[in-house]
């Protein structure tokens, strides 16, 4: 992947790339928004917490696509709040070094259940297997 973070602009405000370049010969994986919920429909109360299962969730996913968090190269992420920003950028941080992956950040009036505070998308590329 090429990462894109021309001199020209401003610098990102946090850790991520203006842009990712995937080259030719790979496939995507593009998934859905993924909530906090686990197989057993409990819900995490933090938003540190709801935010380690969504990434949890998109990697089981991922993983059914022989790809891993390493591969991902947009990230899609909406939070209910201000004050769940820290939590959700303390788990993003943590699983993503540099050069990290283009990011967009929403601040979102809620979702489908109200105890939800985090909702994560992400577009993954790797090599065509063969």
């Amino acid at each position: 992947m090429k990462h894109h973070t021309p001199s020209s602009i401003r610098a990102p405000f946090a850790r991520y790339s203006h842009g990712v370049e995937v080259p030719p010969g790979h496939r995507l994986v593009l998934c859905s928004g993924q909530l906090s919920i686990d197989i057993d429909d409990h819900v995490p109360e933090t938003a540190e917490a709801q935010t380690e299962l969504c990434f949890n969730n998109v990697a089981a996913i991922l993983q059914s696509a022989n790809m891993s968090l390493a591969d991902i190269v947009r990230i899609n992420s909406y939070v209910t709040d201000r004050a769940h920003l820290p939590g959700y950028m303390k788990v993003r941080d943590r699983l993503f070094g540099d050069p990290a992956p283009a990011s967009t950040l929403m601040i979102v009036s809620g979702f489908a259940r109200e105890e939800f505070k985090v909702e994560i998308e992400v577009i993954a590329a790797a090599p065509d297997e063969e």
